[in-house]
């Protein structure tokens, strides 16, 4: 896999500060967001790469380990266990590095880990544990909100929290929550693949929601005030006189969270549909039949 510099994709220097790592990735994720950019491989992959550097550079601990180890950082303690086994063994003089802090630790990684064929190498090293795969079923109510949730593996209990915003068939990783390492490594990452349900009236697109709403003939003709559920509450606003069947209206910041984007949200898209009386009473006939003499 080629290597990504994260401060690159998010435009910033290696010295930037935490406020100036959220301003760029907000206005990035949004300039690439699917919901954008729809059927754009391109800004897919740009989408994804913001998203990645975010996730390391926002967070201090990934961030110091990125810094030090470049491409490598997720091996960092892995590399570290293998430095310590080396200095306990140096007098076999069986490992050597020599490179600065631009070399390539891969390189180092392999003459540690490499050549299994020789049984002294292998004798008392230790291996990073196997990844492990997992699902979770939410409702999208509760992917509207950051919460927690503990995850029993084979009798491990796992306190995990899970990004308002999540996808529907969205995969995280749970670093250090996989099986155990081998002599003292590692252990590996736990992958968790969520399967969203939406048993509300609301149709999610991204951060973008869509809701029908039948309104009655009158407020459509002659406009006034309704209210509509939303999904964390409820909504106040104006139909206008003439409002014709079909007609959308948008309630900004209404939508769906963007995820790991804590007070950003999406739209709610509104359909009016204008409600058609399918009976009527004496009176209100003799006043259609007024109105369709006027008309005539």
């Amino acid at each position: 896999m080629d290597f990504i510099d994260y401060y690159k994709v998010l435009g910033l220097s290696k010295g930037a500060g935490e406020k100036d790592i959220k301003k760029a990735y907000r206005k990035l994720a949004r300039e690439y967001h699917p919901d954008l950019n729809p059927g754009n491989a391109e800004a897919e992959r740009k989408f994804k790469q913001v998203n990645e550097a975010h996730e390391v550079l926002s967070d201090p601990e990934k961030r110091k380990k990125y810094d030090q180890y470049g491409k490598d950082w997720e091996q960092a303690e892995a590399f570290e266990e293998a430095r310590k086994a080396r200095s306990a063994r140096s007098e076999y003089g069986q490992y050597t590095y020599s490179g600065g802090p631009e070399s390539d630790f891969s390189d180092f990684f392999s003459s540690m880990f490499g050549g299994f064929g020789d049984s002294r190498r292998g004798r008392g090293m230790g291996y990073r544990g196997q990844d492990l795969q997992a699902s979770l079923e939410l409702d999208l109510k509760d992917a509207y909100r950051t919460h927690q949730r503990t995850l029993d593996l084979g009798g491990r209990k796992i306190r995990i929290t899970i990004p308002a915003g999540i996808e529907d068939g969205q995969t995280i990783r749970i670093k250090g929550h996989g099986a155990p390492g081998v002599n003292g490594g590692p252990a590996g990452d736990l992958y968790i693949r969520f399967t969203v349900r939406n048993t509300t009236p609301f149709q999610r697109e991204g951060p973008q929601l869509y809701k029908t709403v039948r309104i009655p003939l009158t407020t459509a003709v002659l406009g006034g005030k309704i209210t509509v559920k939303t999904l964390d509450g409820q909504a106040r606003l104006t139909v206008k006189p003439h409002t014709q069947n079909g007609t959308r209206v948008k309630l900004k910041g209404k939508g769906f969270p963007f995820y790991k984007q804590e007070g950003i949200f999406g739209d709610l898209v509104l359909t009016f549909e204008v409600a058609l009386p399918t009976s009527l009473t004496p009176e209100q006939r003799a006043l259609f039949e007024q109105l369709k003499q006027t008309e005539t």
